[in-house]
């Protein structure tokens, strides 16, 4: 089974992450690593109540992150293999011009 993350940033650039291979992420350092990057990248909460699931943490993170953050090897590899970490599954497709997540 194949596990990657892809983030489409619009229709003309994509990019695509392969984990296979990678050491898998503990949930906690995962969502430790989010969090921090929430705050480092100035996030604001998607929904009106304040609460921050955590699909909608990474949908911000990888929003505010955008192509700049995302294109560099070290940075784009650890969002993805806590994305995978969190998330839970194997294949995660992530729009940033639809704000969706699916799997």
């Amino acid at each position: 089974m194949r596990n990657e993350v892809r983030v489409l940033i619009n229709e003309q650039q994509e990019f695509k992450f392969d984990l296979d291979g990678q050491p898998a992420l503990p949930h906690e350092a995962a969502r430790a690593w989010l969090d921090q990057q929430f705050v480092e990248l100035d996030c604001e909460p998607l929904r009106a109540s304040g609460k921050v699931l955590l699909a909608d943490k990474v949908l911000v993170v990888a929003q505010a992150a955008g192509a700049r953050l995302l294109s560099e090897a070290a940075w784009g590899a650890a969002f993805a293999r806590a994305t995978h970490a969190v998330l839970d599954k194997p294949v995660i497709v992530i729009d940033l011009s639809l704000m969706t997540i699916s799997y």
